[in-house]
């Protein structure tokens, strides 16, 4: 259990490590590559941790030196068969993975913790059987453990849900280029988490891949492409950086988080527009964004592109004047706990007003008192809530090391605010 300590804080700069959804991206594309690839910033947590040792155990050479990763891409060819891939509470992991299954040689039981045998997968699953993939839930519940027969796949017309995760289109994208006939994927409706699909596809275009798409309804990849080997370089996490962004506006500081740029795809960048709508200053540099905190009103937010934000936002909102409503949230549910009902449930134990439907969050401002915040095992619910105990005294963070999922240094540049 930690206790966030209260105290005055100073305008400051702080750096983060690279984007966890780059990375796993990254390495995955790195892995299909043809070639010797280097993935630079890699960020290093349990989550992307998971992903380069079931790469690893699919046959991938991967070395490290220096926070460099050398990978040894196999032309989507690996050797390694009859695997399981323990994959912990990964959503990312498991989804992208379970695409790179379906294309490997052998068959492969993709597992996890008992939390991620509750998280839905039944969307993906079915969209590799159109392709002819036998991939199916173990406990026939349609969730993990998942159990995937690689094969070469042929391609064709398919057609996938992804209003729970995008990440089922992600993976569906990541393996077309190695079919024989190509893949045209339809959406019966909108995707949630628009911007991480984007990075998916900046990805495989860096890597030389050619996607048409027609907005986020319809994608066709053309079969018996190639991954062209190359180098990347992870920018830092959006996500991670809303935390600091963040704490400037509930205490009133200045904070810029370095090397980060409004033209980057990831969503969560766009956290500061709602800041600014909520009164705080934004001033974009050359080398980072800074927000400096002013006193803040509540707004009415969208977030269905930027759901790993939702949390921070209810938290600032519990500091603004008025009630905030958070908008089409529902596939918080999905997470590595359930976000929308935990992130009430700690608002209400710290005494402000919070309640939730379906797909919306409602936050009374008003402030907040002493309480022990339970994580549930979630890393964004322990970083999320530790804002609020900037301002407030008494407030403790149990299992605050789950941190490490995304970000394993966290605690330590958390210090770095303080005089």
């Amino acid at each position: 259990m930690k206790e966030i300590k209260t105290g005055e804080l100073k305008d400051t700069s702080v750096t983060i490590p690279g984007s966890k959804s780059y990375s796993h991206r990254s390495l995955i594309a790195a892995s299909l590559s043809n070639g010797i690839s280097k993935v630079e910033n890699c960020l290093q947590s349990e989550d992307t941790l998971l992903t380069i040792k079931a790469l690893k155990t699919m046959g991938v050479d991967i070395e490290e030196d220096n926070n460099i990763f050398t990978i040894y891409g196999n032309s989507g060819i690996f050797p390694y068969k009859n695997s399981e891939i323990y994959l912990a509470n990964s959503g990312t992991s498991l989804r992208l993975l379970t695409g790179i299954a379906a294309i490997g040689n052998g068959t492969y039981l993709l597992t996890g913790t008992d939390r991620m045998h509750e998280r839905p997968i039944s969307d993906l699953l079915d969209a590799l059987s159109q392709l002819d993939v036998n991939a199916f839930s173990v406990n026939k519940n349609s969730c993990p453990p998942v159990s995937v027969k690689g094969a070469r796949i042929n391609g064709g017309k398919i057609s996938v849900d992804c209003s729970i995760s995008s990440q089922y289109l992600s993976a569906l994208l990541l393996i077309s280029p190695f079919s024989i006939n190509g893949v045209e994927i339809s959406l019966p409706s909108e995707p949630v988490s628009k911007p991480y699909i984007d990075m998916t596809i900046d990805i495989m275009e860096r890597a030389g891949i050619k996607i048409e798409q027609d907005g986020y309804r319809k994608f066709f990849v053309e079969g018996n492409q190639v991954y062209k080997s190359g180098q990347y370089v992870v920018e830092p996490d959006c996500s991670n950086a809303s935390y600091y962004w963040g704490a400037a506006a509930i205490t009133g500081k200045k904070i810029k988080v370095n090397n980060i740029s409004t033209s980057s795809v990831q969503g969560d960048v766009k956290f500061v527009k709602l800041l600014e709508e909520m009164g705080c200053d934004i001033k974009v540099e050359t080398d980072g964004i800074s927000v400096l905190g002013k006193p803040l009103k509540a707004i009415n937010a969208d977030m269905s592109d930027m759901p790993d934000v939702a949390p921070t936002l209810a938290v600032v909102a519990a500091f603004a004047e008025g009630e905030t409503i958070i908008n089409n949230v529902s596939h918080l549910k999905a997470k590595e706990c359930d976000r929308l009902n935990c992130t009430v449930a700690e608002l209400q134990k710290m005494g402000v007003k919070a309640s939730c439907t379906d797909d919306k969050l409602f936050i009374t401002g008003g402030g907040a008192k002493e309480a022990v915040i339970d994580t549930y095992d979630d890393h964004r619910m322990a970083m999320s809530f530790s804002l609020a105990g900037l301002v407030t005294p008494g407030i403790k963070i149990n299992d605050e090391m789950c941190v490490a999922k995304s970000f394993p240094n966290y605690w330590d540049v958390f210090d770095q605010l303080y005089k």
